[in-house]
């Protein structure tokens, strides 16, 4: 299946059309609530557990689920925007996303909200990867500076109003709903989105579309159960044979993919994964600098969050706020990054954040050991901060930095695989959480002592953090000391322009 159209279905908005601002208006909206859903979720998985009885396993599989779908469903979702319809998947994905947020919110038990979460991922697969091609197709190039100004701007947004969000509506306990209101506030957004988005949103199709390759998505996705599966069950199943004999057998699925892709992009030039960007050795460095990233992410947030709450006891609006000083520095930090600091300082800029989350971390584990269930809010604010700071400065450069010596033919193909891969690396990190944190608690607990164990575990897994970040550190020095500019061809801004939109998420 592939498109021989040339520009789109219908004729693109005259640069004085205000429809485009509309259109834009929606796509940026629909981006916003993915951000928000993200971290939303995470804010209220105390009460999740505490109100729906769910395990162990299915805390991390309704987060890491939806990793899991979204990271799997990327470069499918931007390839069939291509081939049906930018705009069609677009209303598709929202609609999706909508329905499966409803589902969510009315879940009668944990499996159904797992089940639920996954297929929010993979709409959201749909939705996210045509923002940029709607906007690309949408907008001249000369406003298009702008637009991604603003599109920054939703990233930050969404960061710092997540948790807030997630922590206000738990809190109030709207109508006696609990935490399914973080779910629920989706559907007026999305409905709304779907209708306007009918209306005012542009079809388009990219020049050439590739053919779809549901086998290597297929293999990927049965890659990575095979490896997050066993490890969310086994500490409570206490580590049957057979989760070994499956995470030993991850690997050889995805030595097999390699296989396959080879042939694939021998027979037609259209596979899942560009191997050939592979030989490009900051590339390949930032493919794993962006994985190892994502599994620190998803141990932290996670073991934060039940640090807090479960932990200290603290109640969901509190926990919230007190994560408001790392999103304002996160924010703070990478426009900085990009605007001063990369341009004069190149690859430094970014070894010096994975520095500055390690000595965050191990400032926040030596507070969390000195004043232990006595803690407060304002004594995490420095640790917090620091880790902020570091992570805004690897966050925003980052991708011009493992962009900036792949072949601008490419650089649509590889932006895609970047955005994949972190997501992929979340949900391992997601899974590695019954590893790092929960396997260091005890069976059994009396209430008494579920406070102390999770401040334990907590401090346990910020090791393991921080020994990420040192990972992260060494795995920089493969990465270009300056990051070639756009103006030669690499990142996502050219990719874009490149008219490769459909694999940029």
């Amino acid at each position: 299946m592939t498109s021989t159209e040339t520009t789109s279905t219908a004729v693109a908005p005259a640069a004085g059309d205000r429809r485009r601002w509309f259109a834009l208006a929606i796509v940026m909206t629909a981006a916003f609530m993915d951000l928000v859903d993200v971290t939303i979720v995470n804010i209220a998985i105390p009460s999740i557990r505490q109100d729906a009885g769910a395990s162990v396993s299915q805390i991390q599989w309704i987060t890491a689920g939806y990793a899991l779908a979204f990271a799997a469903g990327l470069i499918t979702g931007g390839r069939l925007g291509d081939i049906h319809g930018r705009k069609r998947l677009f209303l598709v994905g929202i609609g999706g996303f909508t329905l499966a947020s409803a589902l969510c919110g009315f879940a009668a038990n944990p499996e159904m909200l797992v089940a639920a979460r996954i297929l929010q991922g993979g709409m959201a697969a749909m939705m996210v990867p045509q923002v940029l091609s709607i906007v690309h197709a949408t907008f001249p190039a000369h406003e298009r500076g702008k637009v991604f100004g603003l599109f920054g701007a939703v990233v930050g947004l969404g960061a710092v109003s997540g948790p807030l969000l997630g922590a206000l509506l738990t809190e109030w306990d709207l109508f006696g709903l609990a935490w399914r209101p973080i779910f629920l506030i989706n559907l007026p957004v999305g409905i709304a989105g779907l209708v306007l988005g009918s209306r005012f949103i542009t079809e388009s199709r990219a020049p050439r579309a590739l053919k779809l390759d549901l086998v290597g998505v297929a293999m990927v996705v049965l890659g990575l159960l095979m490896l997050l599966y066993p490890l969310t069950r086994g500490e409570e199943l206490d580590w049957p044979l057979w989760g070994y004999m499956s995470m030993a057998g991850s690997p050889l699925v995805f030595a097999s993919l390699v296989a396959y892709e080879r042939r694939k992009a021998a027979r037609d030039g259209s596979p899942l994964v560009e191997l050939s960007l592979f030989k490009v050795k900051s590339f390949a460095a930032g493919i794993a600098v962006q994985t190892v990233f994502g599994v620190g992410l998803g141990i932290f947030f996670l073991v934060w969050t039940l640090y807090m709450q479960t932990g200290l006891g603290w109640t969901p609006l509190r926990a919230g706020l007190t994560g408001v000083p790392f999103s304002l520095a996160v924010s703070t930090a990478a426009g900085l990054s990009v605007q001063q600091l990369v341009p004069r300082f190149g690859r430094k800029v970014l070894q010096a954040g994975a520095l500055l989350m390690a000595a965050g971390v191990l400032l926040y584990l030596w507070e969390a050991d000195r004043y232990g269930m006595g803690i407060r809010s304002w004594q995490m604010a420095l640790p917090l901060v620091v880790m902020g700071v570091g992570m805004g400065l690897i966050v925003a450069p980052l991708t011009d930095a493992v962009l900036s010596e792949v072949p601008k033919e490419h650089a649509g193909s590889a932006s895609g695989l970047i955005n994949t891969v972190q997501q992929m690396g979340n949900a391992l990190g997601l899974g590695l959480v019954s590893v790092v944190f929960f396997g260091v608690i005890g069976d059994r607990l009396s209430p008494e002592q579920v406070g102390p164990a999770f401040v334990d575990a907590f401090q346990h897994a910020l090791g393991w953090v921080a020994a990420v970040m040192a990972v992260i550190f060494l795995l920089m020095f493969a990465l270009p000391k300056r990051p070639a500019q756009h103006v030669e061809g690499a990142g996502e801004l050219p990719a874009v322009e490149e008219k490769e939109p459909e694999l940029v998420s």
